[in-house]
């Protein structure tokens, strides 16, 4: 009974110490997890700490030129020497000589011209022609668009302001500044139009404009290739356009004409006298689009009129606040280079729409329709009859006018036919 006793006893004292020795086993390993838990929080809030907070100081510091760069528009080319260079030669004042003698039409020679729109209203003409060259190539279009009331420098802002264009012209997809070479003003962009039912065209240009006498400016835009604008599927490159225009001031000249019956001759003058500001744009534009040359050019004659009232209605809307915004970039308008002196003084003399008019700013073109030595009688009322008809033409009153020279039509017709009768 002892030894059981004994044994019993033991074996509780045994089991006992196995239970505290666990206890405390598994208190030791529950605290060795925490220990590891809070060491790897630790280090991953300092992994982030220094990962957001002190290596984007330090790369502020050391690198300042990794900041993106405050003109969103213009794309900064880590270029060689080599790469300026190339970009300064893209256009010069040679391509500014051909086209002032392509605008005077002195080098077009024995060339074809075709007339293919020749609109106007109240505020704005335009007249367009075009060419097939004898060298090959795609048609050569002249075009000569005058607009009333309007500044050479408000037009010359109007046609450079690509990105006030996005917002009325339909056709232009997108438009980015690439490069502006500051030492003669070259700019060159990339711009993207649609076609209907054709693929997008993808137009890589450099532009250049020049400022002549009495606030002229001519512009000259030729295709060119840059490294900030590698080919894509989507778009058809065009790998030949050459245009370029010239902004003059003038006035618009409003035609009058008089009859005069003086000594025995009858004599119809027609006067030229100048009216209100007006400014003129004249240009000449080859492009090859990869499109069909007769497709396009029935195209063209369709479609450009509408696009240019559409133009002079946005030119109407241009605001000072726009002007402002574009001049106070880097830009081809900012760094405009003058027309020199060799070029500017060689340019036509007419520097005025209209130009050939009098010191008073009239001119008389006298055509002589009869002469006589003895006024007749029928030649006295045929006159008055005429004259009458163009008072009231010019009086607003078109039906009374219309009467009058039917009723002269008919009388003239019935005397010729009782001729015949006898």
């Amino acid at each position: 009974m002892e030894k059981m006793w004994w044994n019993s006893n033991n074996l509780l004292l045994l089991s006992q110490g196995t239970t505290s020795s666990s206890m405390e086993m598994e208190i030791d390993t529950s605290g060795g997890w925490i220990t590891y838990t809070l060491a790897v929080l630790t280090l991953l809030f300092i992994c982030q700490f220094t990962r957001f907070q002190i290596l984007p100081r330090l790369s502020s510091l050391l690198l300042p030129s990794s900041l993106p760069s405050n003109n969103p528009t213009i794309s900064v080319l880590p270029s060689s020497s080599q790469q300026q260079h190339r970009i300064s030669d893209v256009i010069t004042d040679l391509d500014l000589k051909v086209l002032m003698e392509s605008l005077d039409e002195a080098v077009h020679g024995n060339d074809k011209w075709e007339n293919v729109v020749d609109r106007r209203n109240n505020s704005i003409s335009y007249y367009v022609k075009c060419c097939k060259p004898k060298d090959g190539g795609p048609l050569k279009y002249l075009s000569t668009t005058t607009f009333n009331l309007c500044s050479s420098e408000t037009l010359r802002d109007f046609y450079m302001d690509n990105f006030y264009r996005k917002e009325w012209d339909k056709t232009l997809i997108d438009h980015e500044q690439l490069q502006v070479d500051e030492s003669n003003g070259t700019e060159i962009g990339r711009t993207i139009k649609k076609f209907p039912l054709l693929t997008p065209r993808e137009y890589i240009l450099a532009w250049r404009l020049w400022e002549g006498r009495d606030r002229t400016f001519y512009c000259y835009s030729k295709e060119c290739d840059h490294p900030l604008a590698p080919r894509q599927k989507k778009y058809v490159r065009v790998g030949l356009l050459r245009s370029g225009w010239r902004i003059r001031e003038g006035k618009t000249v409003g035609a009058y004409m008089c009859i005069l019956i003086h000594h025995a001759e009858l004599l119809v003058y027609c006067v030229e006298v100048s009216g209100r500001n007006s400014c003129e744009i004249k240009m000449v534009h080859q492009e090859d689009a990869g499109l069909n040359v007769e497709m396009a050019k029935v195209i063209f004659a369709k479609g450009i009129w509408s696009y240019v009232c559409k133009m002079d209605n946005a030119l109407r809307k241009y605001s000072a606040m726009r002007r402002i915004q574009l001049t106070s970039g880097v830009n081809a308008v900012t760094l405009v280079q003058k027309v020199p002196p060799a070029l500017d003084c060689c340019s036509s003399s007419s520097s005025r729409i209209g130009g050939g008019m009098g010191d008073d700013g009239e001119e008389l073109i006298e055509k002589k329709i009869m002469r006589g030595r003895k006024p007749s009688k029928k030649m006295i009322a045929n006159g008055l009859i005429l004259v009458g008809g163009v008072i009231c033409l010019a009086r607003g009153h078109p039906n009374f006018s219309a009467k009058v020279a039917m009723a002269f039509v008919l009388s003239k017709l019935t005397k010729r036919r009782k001729i015949k009768d006898r």
